[in-house]
C-alpha cells in the first residue's frame, strides 16, 4: 500500500513539474498574435466577427471613431483580400498590427489594423481604411503588389538593436520633421540605399523622381513639413526580432477645410542604421488628430 501511495504522489508530482515547465496558456506569442491579425482579416471576408475571441472589455474604433465591434462598417464592406500584407509584432505588449490591401466590391483599399491581446482575446481594435487619393493624397496601387523584402528581412542576431536603440532611431524621424532642414540635422542613421514609400510611391531614396533631391533621404529638403507643425507622436509597438518601430504621426491643420495628416509609419532599423521607411497615410477630421487612442 505504502509503495501505491508512493508511486502515485511520484506520478503527481512529475505532472505537476511538467505544467510548471511549459509557458502559461495565456501567453500569445509571435505566431498567436499574427494569427490574431488573420482571423481578424478574414472575418471582415466573411462579414461575420462572432468567432472572433473578444474580451468583455473590447474597445474598437474605425476611421477613429469608437464604437462598438458590430457596428464597425468594414464588416459589411470589406469582399476580398489582396496580396500585399506587412505584419507588425510586439510579443512584449501583446500587441500586432499590419498594413494590408483588401477589397470593397472589388476596389481596392488600404486598411491599418492594430490589435492588442491579454489571455488570449481581443482587447484592442483599431482600423483605419484608405480608399482614394483624396482619402490618402498618395494612392499607388503598383506599389503594394506585395510585401517588401526589406521590411521582411531578418536581421542577424550581430544585426538587432535592442528595443530601446529602435524606438530611439524611429523617433528621430518626427524630431527632424519638427525641428530641422532635413533628417542629417538631427542625426538620424540613415543607410546610403534607404527609402521612404508613402501608400505605395516612393517619396525618398535612390529611385526617387519626386522631387530635385529626394534621392538622398538623409539630405533630402523637409521645409514643406515646416507649415505641417511638430506631428503628434504615438509609439504604436516595437517588433524588436525585425527591428521595426512603428508609430503613428498626426500634424494639425493641413488646409482650411480643417483636415490633418495621419501617418501609420514603419522604421526598419538593424546594424546600426535606418533603412527604410513605410507609411501608410490617412486625411482625417482635425479633432480626431489623437485617433481615439491617447
Amino acid at each position: 500500500m505504502k509503495k501505491q501511495l508512493l508511486g502515485l504522489l511520484l506520478l503527481v508530482a512529475c505532472i505537476g513539474g511538467a505544467s510548471a515547465a511549459q509557458p502559461a496558456a495565456a501567453s500569445c506569442d509571435r505566431e498567436c498574435l499574427r494569427s490574431h491579425v488573420t482571423q481578424i482579416l478574414w472575418s471582415l471576408v466573411k462579414h461575420d466577427v462572432s468567432k472572433l475571441p473578444v474580451a468583455d472589455t473590447l474597445r474598437v474604433t474605425e476611421d477613429a471613431v469608437e464604437k462598438p465591434l458590430k457596428d464597425v462598417a468594414l464588416i459589411r464592406s470589406v469582399t476580398a483580400l489582396q496580396g500585399y500584407r506587412q505584419d507588425f509584432i510586439d510579443e512584449r505588449m501583446g500587441m500586432a498590427g499590419a498594413h494590408v490591401m483588401v477589397e470593397e466590391s472589388g476596389a481596392p483599399i488600404m486598411l491599418v489594423v492594430r490589435i492588442k491581446v491579454v489571455g488570449n482575446q481581443l482587447t484592442e481594435l483599431e482600423l483605419v481604411p484608405t480608399r482614394s487619393r483624396t482619402e490618402g493624397l498618395i494612392f499607388n496601387l503598383d506599389g503594394l503588389k506585395a510585401a517588401s523584402a526589406v521590411m521582411n528581412y531578418a536581421p542577424r542576431a550581430d544585426e538587432l538593436a535592442t528595443r530601446d536603440e529602435v524606438l530611439k532611431a524611429g523617433l528621430k524621424y518626427p524630431e527632424g520633421l519638427a525641428k530641422a532642414e532635413n533628417f542629417a540635422a538631427v542625426n538620424m542613421p540613415f543607410a546610403p540605399d534607404a527609402y521612404r514609400y508613402e501608400n505605395g510611391q516612393i517619396m525618398a531614396g535612390p529611385d526617387c523622381k519626386f522631387a530635385p533631391g529626394c534621392q538622398n533621404i538623409s539630405t533630402q529638403s523637409l521645409a514643406i513639413f515646416k507649415r505641417l507643425g511638430a506631428p503628434m507622436t504615438r509609439v504604436v509597438l516595437v517588433d524588436e526580432r525585425m527591428g521595426i518601430a512603428w508609430l503613428r504621426l498626426a500634424w494639425g491643420v493641413r488646409q482650411e477645410g480643417g483636415d490633418q495628416l495621419t501617418a501609420f509609419e514603419a522604421f526598419k532599423f538593424y546594424g546600426g542604421q535606418m533603412h527604410a521607411v513605410e507609411a501608410f497615410i490617412r486625411i482625417l477630421p482635425i479633432e480626431k488628430r489623437d485617433g481615439g487612442w491617447k
